[in-house]
């Protein structure tokens, strides 16, 4: 089971750390991903990480996120600066190939 948490409602600018825990899943060997959705769109896809360690972005997160990952934690994590109105939604993190069962996800809503 994926567990999400460090959501929260914040103004244009500020920043959030999301975290992402699992019971039962080993991440290590695992490409890892945050996602976001937000109602009426698609899941996409924002900031992924392989086992190594290599990370790839959104366009449009890129520069202002950071995902990292800490192997004997077995945790993901995503550092979210300079949030602008349009990264409001829910986040969830997967592997990248989304091969487990969604989470409850992490609401994030930046608003002023």
């Amino acid at each position: 089971q994926l567990v999400e948490s460090g959501g929260g409602f914040v103004q244009p600018g500020e920043s959030l750390r999301l975290s992402c825990a699992a019971s039962g899943i080993i991440f290590r060997p695992y490409a890892m991903a945050w996602f976001r959705q937000v109602p009426g769109k698609q899941r996409e896809l924002v900031a992924g990480i392989t086992s190594s360690g290599r990370t790839d972005y959104l366009d449009s997160v890129k520069g202002r996120f950071t995902i990292s990952r800490d192997n004997v934690k077995n945790a993901v994590y995503l550092q979210m600066n300079s949030l602008r109105t349009e990264d409001t939604a829910v986040y969830y993190c997967n592997s990248k190939l989304a091969l487990w069962s969604w989470g409850q996800g992490t609401q994030v809503t930046v608003s002023s």
